[in-house]
This record gives C-alpha cells, sequence and structure tokens, in this order.
C-alpha cells in the first residue's frame, strides 16, 4: 500500500492541492497500486505548494511544486517509491526551511491528518490535558506563569497574569475566549493552527477552563475563514464523541464545552473588547476599561481571552513542562513564536523559532530575499500598524522589547517585505486611510484623526513648504497616540512616522530636518 500525502490546508488548495489529489488518485487507480491518501496539513513551505510527499522506510520524501500535469510523469519516474525527478525535495524532515525551525506550537501541523484523533494522540496530543486535570487550578496557574508565555496576539500581556485573575474572581459562571479574528496583513499562523491542528486549540482552551473553573468555551473566527469554520466544527464534534469535551472531560468529572462563532468582518472585532460585543450580539466598538475582560468579560462575566497562537501553544507547556519551555528564547521573550514571512520574499511560509534570532536571518535564510531579485528596503513586522524597518535595522533581534527599543513590534508575527520599489509615502497615506475605514467611531482622535491624517498627508506631500505639516502631522500622532481608547486608534502613527523618520525622501524631506521633526 502507498502512503502519499496531499495538504488540505486552504494556501495548499487556493494553487491546486484538490487537483493534485485527485489527479494521484486517478492515476494510482489506473496503474492498479494500492493507494492510502491522507489530507495532511500544510508544513507552511508555501513556494512549494502543493507539496506532495510519499511515505517510504527511509521517511517521508517531499515534492514540490506539484501541478496535474506532472502526476504521470512522478509515477512514471517512480515517484511512489520517492525516486528522483526534478520536483523532489529529498526527505521532508532534512528540508533546511524546516529543520532549522524550533517547532513547538505546530510540531504536528503538516505531520498529521488534522480530523484524526487518533494521529493527535499519538503525537503526545491530550498529554498536556491529562497532566492538567490531575492538578490543582493553582498549580496549572503556576505553570504557565513560570513558563513565560505571553500573549501572542501583539500585546504580549503574559497569559499567566490574565489566567490569575480569571481563577481569584469569583462568580458562578466563567467563560474562555479564543480570539480567532485574525485580521493582520500578511498574518495566517491562527488559520493554519484552526486547519492543520484543530484539537491542540481544543485541547489548550479546556486546559484553560479547567484552570480557571470555567464551563463554556467560544471561538470567535473571522467570517474570511471558511474552511477554519468546518474544521472546527467537525474537531469539535470529534472531540464530544470522544469524551475530550462535554460534561466529564476525559472522565474526570470536570465540565467543558465549546463552540465556535462568526465575525462579520471587522477588524476592530480583533480588539478583545469589541470582540465581547460583537460576540454578545452588539455592534462591534470599543468598550471602557477597567472594568478588564478578566473581571468583568463575556456577558458581565470574568472571561479568559487570548488569541489562538497563545491558546494552541499551552498543551505543549503542559506535556513538556513549564521549564522545558521556558529555556527556549531570550530575557522575556520565552518559547517560540511563529512567524509568517510575506511581501516580496522568495520563499513565503511558516518559520516558527525561538525568540532571539536576527530579522536578517529570517528575511535572507529561511526568506530566501526578494522574489524580484532587487534589494529589499523595508520591511513591516506586526501588521498593519506596525513600524517600517529599514535595512539598516535588519541585525534587529526578533524579541519584544528589541524591537519595542527601534520603535518597532512584533505583533502578531507577520512579516511583510518590501524591494526598493515601494514608495514609503504611499504607505504611511494609507495606514491613515486603513483606520478610516476600519474604525468603530467610538472615539474622536481615531475617528476624525484618521481622515484628518489623510488630508496632511497630501498636503505634506504637495507642500512646497512642508514645515507646518509635518509639524501638524506630528502632533496629530501624539493626540491619536495617547488620546485612542485602543490600539488602533493608538497604534496608526507608528507605521506613519517610521516611514517618515527612515525613508524622509520619499516625502521631499531633507533627511536631517525629518529626523528632527519625527523623533
Amino acid at each position: 500500500m502507498i502512503t502519499i500525502y496531499v495538504p488540505r490546508d486552504s494556501a495548499a488548495r487556493s494553487v491546486g492541492a484538490d487537483e493534485v489529489a485527485a489527479a494521484i488518485t486517478h492515476e494510482a487507480a489506473r496503474r492498479q497500486l494500492p493507494l492510502r491518501l491522507v489530507r495532511n496539513g500544510s508544513w507552511g513551505l508555501f513556494w512549494l505548494e502543493p507539496l506532495v510527499e510519499v511515505a517510504t522506510p527511509a521517511g517521508r520524501i517531499a515534492y514540490g511544486p506539484v501541478t496535474v500535469a506532472d502526476v504521470p510523469g512522478l509515477f512514471d519516474a517512480g515517484f511512489d517509491r520517492g525516486a528522483p525527478h526534478p520536483l523532489r525535495q529529498g526527505l521532508t524532515s532534512e528540508i533546511g526551511y524546516l529543520k532549522n525551525q524550533e517547532r513547538l506550537t505546530f510540531a504536528r501541523v503538516g505531520l498529521t491528518d488534522p480530523l484524526s484523533l487518533d494521529d493527535y494522540r499519538a503525537n503526545e496530543g491530550l498529554a498536556g490535558l491529562e497532566r492538567a486535570l490531575a492538578m490543582t487550578p493553582a498549580a496549572i496557574v503556576d505553570a504557565l506563569t513560570t513558563s513565560g508565555l505571553r500573549g501572542r496576539g501583539g500585546a504580549a500581556f503574559p497569559t499567566g497574569i490574565k489566567w490569575r485573575t480569571v481563577l481569584n474572581t469569583e462568580s458562578p459562571q466563567k467563560y474562555i475566549v479564543c480570539n480567532a479574528d485574525e485580521g493582520d496583513s500578511g498574518t495566517f499562523s491562527d488559520r493554519m493552527i484552526m486547519e492543520d491542528d484543530p484539537y491542540t486549540l481544543i485541547e489548550g482552551m479546556t486546559i484553560a477552563g479547567i484552570a480557571v473553573g470555567a464551563t463554556q468555551g467560544y471561538i470567535y473566527l473571522r467570517f474570511e475563514y471558511p474552511d477554519a469554520w468546518q474544521t472546527l466544527n467537525e474537531a469539535i464534534a470529534r472531540a464530544y464523541a470522544a469524551g475530550v469535551l462535554g460534561a466529564s472531560v476525559l472522565g474526570s468529572g470536570k465540565r467543558f464545552d465549546l463552540e465556535v462563532r462568526l465575525g462579520a468582518g471587522a477588524y476592530i472585532c480583533g480588539e478583545e473588547t469589541s470582540l465581547l460585543e460583537s460576540l454578545e450580539g452588539k455592534r462591534g466598538q470599543i468598550r471602557f476599561k477597567p472594568p478588564l475582560p478578566a473581571v468583568q468579560g463575556l456577558f458581565g462575566k470574568p472571561t479568559v481571552i487570548n488569541n489562538v497562537i497563545s491558546l494552541a501553544t499551552v498543551p505543549v507547556i503542559f506535556a513538556r513542562g513549564a521549564e522545558y519551555y521556558r529555556d527556549f528564547g531570550m530575557g522575556r521573550s520565552r518559547g517560540t513564536l511563529p512567524l509568517q514571512l510575506t511581501g516580496n520574499l522568495a520563499r513565503g511560509g511558516l518559520v516558527e523559532k525561538a525568540f532571539g534570532l536576527k530579522l536578517s536571518e529570517l528575511l535572507y535564510d529561511f526568506g530566501g530575499g526578494s522574489a524580484s531579485g532587487q534589494p529589499l528596503r523595508t520591511v513591516q513586522v506586526g501588521g498593519p500598524l506596525g513600524a517600517y524597518l529599514p535595512a539598516s535595522l535588519f541585525d534587529t533581534l526578533v524579541d519584544y522589547e528589541a524591537f519595542a527599543a527601534v520603535g518597532g513590534m512584533l505583533g502578531h508575527g507577520g512579516v511583510v517585505a518590501f524591494d526598493d520599489r515601494v514608495n514609503m509615502a504611499k504607505m504611511a497615506r494609507y495606514a491613515f486611510e486603513f483606520c478610516t475605514l476600519e474604525s468603530c467611531g467610538k472615539c474622536t482622535p481615531c475617528r476624525i484623526g484618521s481622515t484628518r491624517g489623510v488630508e496632511v498627508m497630501d498636503r505634506l506631500l504637495a507642500a512646497s513648504n512642508k514645515t507646518r505639516e509635518l509639524s501638524l502631522l506630528n502632533d496629530l500622532c501624539d493626540t491619536m497616540t495617547h488620546g485612542s481608547l485602543c490600539a488602533l486608534g493608538g497604534l496608526t502613527p507608528l507605521p506613519v512616522q517610521s516611514a517618515v523618520k527612515h525613508f524622509p525622501e520619499d516625502f521631499g524631506l531633507a533627511a536631517p530636518a525629518a529626523l528632527a521633526q519625527s523623533a
């Protein structure tokens, strides 16, 4: 029996994985070769998708990118035995892009059938939940705190503090909410977890529920992820059937229920209080804080709100121990971060690395430099509200504090690269325009400031005497930074000011004057 793996991940499907799978099935039948076709998750090597793997005694051999037209020739060459072919990439585990990662959160992604609980269990799945069930709630929270896990959704707030606050807040009902409204440009790690290893998210949320005394969980999923919607619902149904969810989690007598709710496509609902408003059936708008969601969250009850990657990382922490996870990384940035390489790069994809590597290693060792062959000029890390970092800062370490020190932020780990043809004035203007489109409208600095920002930017670019407009731009950015209710308005100045600071020539500014004004 030949075992062949073809990804079911939406990124692979978008470039023909379903058609390749059908062609492989047809060709094997035509040649009367017994076939076991496994639709696994994507390894995240997107420039090689569809990446087809064949199980051999030596291990899984990868071929890619495979098209339907390639399939007969692959069979002719004997690829079902791992034979040489121009598309042969060698052992999957030895591909440098993968071999040089530290995959903890993504340990099973690409390896297993996402919906097979047997596959999940065979690869350390549920080991963390079983250990957590043998611990007291306080001990679970202590272990999570020891691990050093911080929020992977943007703010990098210590996860253990959130959990402890909910644990220590008395209430007859508590909730676990997963923020799966992944809306930042250049990000897809949440989607990959939900499509390619959904049980790790289910397990992480269940551990959170056991830890803080919550019996109900919700995954707030962005409307634009239909494949994740289907996969999550099927995985949850199977988890209930297997006793992983429900009235007695793994026979422990402890209850945890879980369901998926769809958002309506608003970027602002990635902010936790807007998300809660939407989840309650209201318009997605920012709530005033305090009270914090950990004290008064969903339906006014204590609520843990974490990002997909944060919750999906919890199982490996408990399966292998808090100290094991803590020993990856540097400084206050512990563990690993799934980084998403996009934009003008030769090798876009998912890279999970321990904190502490250089940004240049991501861009060149993994990303392969620009896809265009032109020099890379800048990179935006942290989504549409992240700073633009010039090539002179590409040696910055991937670490929350190191990025903050150069005026940047890691956010959700999205990395978007641009070559030397990019117009940074247009990119800065777009930051204001984006905020105008996505503002919930509740606070004046964001609602009005973003509109005025587009106008000021247009005047700055057109003005012969730019001093007045540059001064007005800085005043506006200061107002938005310190006066906005949430990070949408508060962080919009970050890409604007970084563009002016590092690329003054694109604004028609003399470098010394621009740096002095925007410092």
